[in-house]
């Protein structure tokens, strides 16, 4: 058994890792979670593959919108 959590056995671990760095005091972990998540749906989807950097790419944009609606609404 393995002492590795999902999150860190995870392809996109670094991906996460990375995002919550850049939007941290901005979005909570769980945000960026979730967004990663949809970015890798949704790049299989569309795509039929889902590579690190293009699903770090669309979940970048998933939450450069969310942090412009959230300054909106503020």
């Amino acid at each position: 058994m393995s002492d590795l959590t999902e999150a860190e056995s995870s392809p996109y671990a670094e991906v996460e890792t990375a995002l919550r760095k850049e939007f941290a005091g901005v979005h909570t972990s769980t945000t960026v979670t979730r967004c990663v998540e949809a970015a890798h749906y949704g790049a299989l989807e569309v795509t039929g593959f889902a590579h690190p950097s293009l699903v770090e790419r669309i979940a970048r944009k998933h939450l450069h919108v969310l942090a412009l609606v959230a300054s909106e609404r503020g």
